[in-house]
């Protein structure tokens, strides 16, 4: 009886063991996609504030735009 119940316990601890080894797994998967998003995300975020600066910087350069010409009234028939 013993040994029927040490084999036993012994099956669950084998299933356990797996099931703990595949949790494990899963976790160190999803902990390495999400830094790869979060990788991904900080160059983004880089590149578009740099893109901002270098056009706020390119209108702090440029020259202001010409005044736009007057508009001509149209005489009107007497």
């Amino acid at each position: 009886m013993a040994d029927t119940r040490d084999a036993a316990r012994k099956r669950a601890m084998n299933h356990f063991a797996a099931s703990e080894q595949r949790d494990s797994l899963v976790k160190q998967m999803i902990a390495a996609e999400r830094a790869a998003v979060d990788a991904k995300t900080a160059k983004l975020r880089a590149l578009r504030l740099a893109k901002e600066e270098a056009d706020r910087q390119a209108a702090r350069d440029a020259p202001p735009p010409p005044p736009a010409p007057k508009k001509r009234r149209r005489a009107t028939p007497k």
